[in-house]
């Protein structure tokens, strides 16, 4: 519902109200401007929702579940948002990453405790790679998610030596152990890009020193209370947001002096028309999309059944055996085809926030990375690879709810394809997304911005694109 609308022009409007949208009306509201956001569902949330998909008493994340980027972002962790509403809740240990001997490699919030676990070798490697950063995790944050080499650029050079480098090449040359190049590997598998590409090492490193130093976290009562929690903030701010009214024109808009649009070239395309000149479009239309999500939510009538018990500590849980199968899989999505043992991305957060389910009961998501659109059932393939590391899993359910990526898409139009990410994050797009122009939040049109995770520095919940493209919408907008 939208608070009492000004009659004057706004300073500012935000389309979309996902994180990013937020943190850039959030950013605007903190200077005193005025400004509205409309969203076209009935809540709040963009990726960042949470819905009872399955059985009543069950709570489940429509995307986005675990927020190590929350505590880490140098935008967000400014804002008051625990007063809000928001509460992070830290499983265990992280993450895991199980293997057919019945063992599982995991890890912990300590790097001490994460290299005594890999062994003499691969432990004293790990602790090598990692603890440089993990010691100065804050301004590595600031730097990676800041402004391209503008901050702390002595630590992003030693850092992007070994970001830079395909993750695949990363394990193979610096670890002896398989089963700690298969977890680097399921770590690297985030970014939805091949890991025999180039920069998949900084998904790789930048996740671990999160893992190490924020956590990976989940929002207590679901990650709707993230979007909630920014939506409180920017009322209190003075900010207005409108639910249930889709903008499929700028010329529905009234007026103001900056529009930022937290959405992805397509929908920006389609929403500004013939406003872009023919040869911005053409630009735009190069833009890339990389492979969709295939997504399964269940409610089950216990915990997973894990072989491994280590597996029981962790949040998420990175299914896909060794290095070898997991490149195959990655490979696979980005060239069009699907794999028969996909790599699993699976989250366990009722272990850690029982709100989500009722007594003795879980809730448990788990995706896998599909060709973009497309419309290939991956259930069966998803649920075996589970039960090939937790035997028993099947009985375990009660319900099932499942989106593939043509479902994904309806319930947000930015996931273009089942594209969680906004866009492929290869390196021929990372640094130039959504085109290569110095101001990468700029549009066309003068005035118009976008804001979405298809500008720098791209995916996670950190708000880090809404906030420059308000940074850069406020030098426009003046006193």
């Amino acid at each position: 519902m939208m608070s009492s609308r000004r009659q004057s022009a706004l300073d500012a409007i935000v389309i979309g109200s996902g994180p990013n949208g937020l943190a850039a009306a959030i950013t605007l509201a903190r200077t005193g401007r005025s400004v509205r956001v409309y969203e076209a569902a009935d809540t709040i949330g963009g990726a960042t929702r949470s819905a009872a998909l399955t059985l009543p008493g069950f709570v489940h994340d429509i995307c986005s579940t675990v927020h190590a980027l929350v505590p880490s972002s140098p935008f967000l962790r400014t804002l008051p948002l625990a007063e809000h509403g928001l509460e992070l809740v830290h499983p265990d240990a992280p993450f895991a990453h199980p293997l057919d001997d019945g063992t599982a490699v995991v890890i912990e919030r300590s790097l001490d405790a994460t290299v005594e676990s890999l062994g003499a070798r691969d432990g004293a490697r790990y602790r090598a790679l990692l603890a440089p950063f993990v010691s100065r995790a804050s301004d590595l944050m600031d730097a990676i998610l800041g402004p391209i080499g503008l901050r702390h650029p002595l630590l992003m050079a030693r850092f992007g030596m070994r970001a830079i480098q395909p993750a695949s090449a990363l394990a193979s040359a610096s670890f002896t152990e398989e089963r700690t190049r298969a977890m680097l590997a399921g770590v690297a598998a985030h970014s939805m890009v091949p890991l025999d590409s180039y920069a998949t090492s900084g998904f790789l490193l930048g996740l671990s020193i999160a893992a190490h130093t924020a956590g990976w976290p989940v929002a207590r009562g679901g990650s709707q209370r993230v979007a909630d929690a920014l939506g409180s903030y920017l009322r209190s701010l003075g900010g207005e947001i409108v639910t249930g009214e889709r903008i499929d024109s700028l010329s529905q808009l009234p007026a103001s002096r900056a529009v930022l649009c937290d959405v992805t070239p397509r929908q920006f395309m389609s929403i500004a028309g013939d406003r872009i000149p023919p040869r911005n479009r053409r630009r735009l239309e190069r833009y890339r999309y990389g492979p969709g999500v295939f997504k399964i939510d269940w409610a089950l009538n216990g915990p997973v059944p894990w072989h491994a018990p280590e597996c029981r500590r962790a949040g998420t849980i990175h299914i896909g055996g060794s290095l070898k199968e997991i490149a195959d899989s990655e490979r696979a999505a980005w060239e069009g085809r699907v794999h028969d043992r996909p790599y699993v991305l699976l989250v366990q957060p009722s272990r850690w926030d029982p709100s989500r389910a009722p007594a003795g009961k879980a809730t448990l998501w788990a995706y896998c990375h599909v060709p973009n659109g497309s419309t290939v059932d991956m259930t069966s393939r998803i649920e075996s690879q589970i039960e090939r590391f937790a035997p028993g899993f099947r009985d375990c359910i009660a319900a099932r709810h499942v989106m593939g990526p043509a479902e994904m898409e309806r319930r947000n139009a930015n996931l273009v394809g089942g594209d969680i990410a906004g866009g492929a994050s290869d390196i021929r797009q990372l640094f130039t997304r959504p085109v290569a122009q110095l101001n990468p939040y700029a549009t066309p049109i003068e005035g118009v911005y976008l804001c979405s995770s298809s500008t720098p520095p791209g995916i996670g919940v950190h708000g880090m694109c809404g906030y420059y493209a308000a940074r850069a919408a406020l030098r426009f907008v003046g006193a």
